[in-house]
C-alpha cells in the first residue's frame, strides 16, 4: 500500500517524501472519511504540502 501512495504521489508531480511526511503528520487528525479521502495524493500540489523546517 505505501508503495502505491508513492508511485501516485510520483504521478501527480509530489516529492513522495514531503507528501508522506504531510500524510503522516496530518492523518492522526483526520477523523472522517472527507478528511482521509483530502489527503490522497490526487488531492494535493506541491504547494499544499508544508515542507518541515531543516535542521541548522
Amino acid at each position: 500500500m505505501l508503495y502505491t501512495l508513492v508511485e501516485t504521489a510520483k504521478a501527480n508531480g509530489l516529492d513522495p517524501h514531503a507528501y508522506l511526511t504531510h500524510v503522516f503528520e496530518h492523518l492522526p487528525r483526520a477523523g472522517t472519511p472527507d478528511a482521509v479521502r483530502s489527503l490522497l495524493p490526487q488531492q494535493l500540489t506541491m504547494a499544499d504540502i508544508t515542507p518541515l523546517p531543516q535542521p541548522c
